[in-house]
């Protein structure tokens, strides 16, 4: 296809870190078209907004973007894809200014669908069935010059009763390990110091494409391969369900060269009864022993965890188990997520529904939770000796980085110190909560 080389695009990412390194992929795809990317409040000739349907507030947000863009230039082509796109394509295409929606498989050929970029009467839509979508698209994210987000699996086939990824994405499969490491390489090439692995259920690496659920590698081998990567300074595990997070991976994670003690595994409910009406995988006792195992080799490592509250059938017996159970666990943070309900969906027609006012009450009350929860972790680090990564903004005059533990430290701006790693001790905690160091020595 031949595009005028003055041609702009401009993208929007809603959603997980997944979304970002597919925006980054189909943006490179507009470049090699001969587009220039521009800055999403820049004008531009077309608008491509990749749109996540994980929660209620995503769907919202959706009409508030196009408006931005329709703000930004009121003629400009403006293209849905992604999760959402894939799910209710209609009711995007219906919203005022949108003239292309893709699903799933359609999103990163999207530049075929451009020939013209005059404005439709009505939304164009291109979705396939979603099991269709059994191919795997590789992906990673470089907009970001300290890291980078390389997806190594997609689809999932857990079929947890609250959860439209399924219905979004697809089965599960993942990227070949060669092209994975080949991805990585690439990544450590531009100077990027953290790789952070992602997909929908990344502990499942390794099965194939076109509905072939033999693994020809393991989520272990792939740790394990991508550590022995040189120029990659860190690697960092995204969200892990915790009956995948085996033993082996943990220990070769706490002996690794690269791979920082960071781990983030959903629990969503600390109530067995309520696992079993959302279909998880494992009872609570498992979790117990995954915390159990890292915080054996890994003493320093920080533990993220996903809750969900308000679920139906969830009481207030219910909640605060959920709650005491979470108090008991040596973990970082929480990130809680208030249940809504999401059409097609299991947990859509269940009986027992919270009232939402319940349901943003045991909300606050766990973000509460996880206030202290990480105040007492930054605590436990203070006098200890850790590696920083810097970031790249100026905030109000600091710069801010991060441990590989997770802890976020500041410190008065310096260009210099940008997209560098650096040896600290963790000195006090300051106001704001962040923390306050002194330099060791020069690492990177």
């Amino acid at each position: 296809m031949t595009v005028n080389t003055k041609k702009k695009v401009a993208f929007y990412t809603l959603g997980c870190k997944l979304n970002f390194s597919e925006t980054s992929t189909i943006a490179r795809n507009f470049k090699d078209e001969g587009f220039e990317r521009v800055d999403f409040s820049k004008t531009a000739d077309i608008y491509v907004i990749n749109t996540c349907s994980v929660t209620e507030n995503a769907d919202k947000r959706f009409k508030t973007v196009v408006k931005q863009a329709q703000k930004a230039n009121a003629d400009a082509f403006i293209a849905a894809v992604g999760c959402y796109a894939q799910l209710k394509p209609q009711q995007l295409a219906d919203v005022n200014g949108v003239d292309l929606v893709l699903g799933a498989t359609e999103k990163f050929k999207i530049t075929d669908y451009l020939n013209d970029l005059t404005k439709n009467d009505f939304g164009e839509v291109h979705s396939c069935d979603i099991n269709e979508a059994d191919f795997y698209v590789g992906s990673y994210s470089i907009g970001d010059r300290t890291r980078a987000f390389l997806k190594v699996q997609d689809g999932c086939d857990y079929k947890c009763t609250y959860c439209t990824i399924p219905l979004a994405r697809g089965i599960s499969r993942s990227d070949e390990l060669e092209n994975v490491l080949k991805n990585a390489k690439e990544i450590s090439e531009k100077g990027i110091k953290e790789i952070v692995l992602t997909g929908v259920n990344i502990g499942d690496y390794g099965k194939g494409e076109f509905g072939n659920k033999k693994h020809e590698h393991t989520f272990l081998e792939l740790v394990q391969a991508l550590d022995k990567i040189e120029g990659i300074e860190r690697l960092r595990i995204s969200s892990i369900e915790p009956n995948l997070l085996k033993n082996e991976t943990i220990d070769v994670v706490s002996k690794s060269r690269a791979f920082v003690p960071h781990f983030h595994i959903p629990l969503q409910s600390g109530h067995n009864d309520i696992l079993k009406l959302m279909k998880r995988r494992y009872m609570r006792e498992l979790y117990v022993d995954r915390v159990a195992k890292i915080k054996e080799v890994m003493p320093h490592a920080c533990i993220g965890v996903d809750v969900i509250v308000g679920f139906p059938g969830e009481t207030e017996a219910h909640f605060l188990e959920t709650y005491n159970f979470l108090n008991t666990l040596d973990i970082s943070y929480l990130h809680v997520f208030t249940y809504s309900e999401r059409d097609n969906t299991e947990a859509a027609n269940f009986q027992d529904v919270v009232p939402n006012n319940i349901r943003s009450k045991r909300s606050k009350m766990l973000r509460g939770l996880s206030a202290k929860m990480r105040r007492a972790f930054y605590e436990k680090q203070i006098e200890t000796s850790r590696s920083v990564l810097f970031e790249s903004e100026n905030k109000a005059g600091y710069i801010h980085g991060f441990t590989g533990n997770y802890v976020k430290v500041k410190a008065p701006w310096n260009p210099e110190l940008v997209n560098t790693i650096h040896q600290v001790k963790l000195t006090n905690i300051d106001d704001d909560g962040l923390v306050r160091f002194e330099f060791k020595n020069i690492m990177a």
